[in-house]
């Protein structure tokens, strides 16, 4: 056993050990409520209050990462007159996509799906929540500073995003129009954040239907050794 006896300002471990069947009762009850979690393109223009996404952000703020450096940024945008910037700049990188740079497999495989340029749930919906990876920190003083599988960390932290609104109750949809340069312009990020995706959030509309898709089974994702 290694113990970080000599880690700087270390603290006690908060960890709460369960009984083996309330563990299986917990796993398969969160495994139920994300499996029902399903990406949503119609959304309802009712608000939501902003701690709840807040909170969710806080989760996400939890995630692990390369050397604790934490290096993301989450921009939450209910401002209308943003919204509306940002979906001109997205439609505009999605009709290059749709009818220029997708190769014909990949719009196969994106027809059953019903995507195309039209992205009208960027103004719809309550919030967008634009995250942005750090290529490098900044410290205080200005200076530059490595930071350590930050696409990764990001990744986790955004799935953690994801699963904590969906159990609060928020649907939420992946939106990656590429480039997205201009949501480091529009939201005048600084030149070491990279946009990574762009998280629609509300709740769906009353008639919000979704493709009839099915997941993969366990024994076809996992293998035991």
């Amino acid at each position: 056993m290694i113990l970080l006896a000599k880690a700087v300002n270390s603290i006690a471990l908060d960890f709460e050990e369960m009984a083996p069947e309330l563990m299986r009762e917990r796993s398969q009850a969160f495994a139920e409520m994300m499996n029902r979690r399903r990406t949503v393109r119609d959304f309802s223009d009712r608000d939501i209050p902003q701690e709840i996404i807040e909170n969710a952000i806080k989760t996400a703020g939890s995630a692990p990462n390369g050397a604790n450096l934490q290096p993301w940024h989450f921009v939450v945008v209910k401002n209308a007159q943003i919204k509306s910037k940002i979906r001109v700049a997205a439609e505009a990188e999605e009709r290059e996509f749709y009818n220029r740079r997708a190769p014909d497999e990949w719009l196969d495989r994106l027809a059953p799906l019903g995507t195309d340029e039209q992205k009208p749930f960027l103004e719809t919906a309550p919030y967008l929540i634009a995250i942005f990876y750090q290529r490098h920190g900044v410290d205080a003083d200005g200076q530059k500073f490595k930071t350590y599988y930050a696409p990764e960390s990001v990744g986790i932290a955004t799935g953690m995003l994801i699963a904590a609104l969906h159990q609060a109750g928020v649907a939420t949809l992946t939106h990656t129009p590429s480039p997205m340069g201009f949501l480091r312009d529009i939201l005048n990020r600084p030149v070491n954040e990279t946009p990574f995706l762009l998280l629609v959030a509300g709740y769906p509309e009353t008639d919000a239907r979704v493709p009839d898709l099915k997941r993969k089974p366990l024994s076809d994702i996992l293998t035991v050794i």
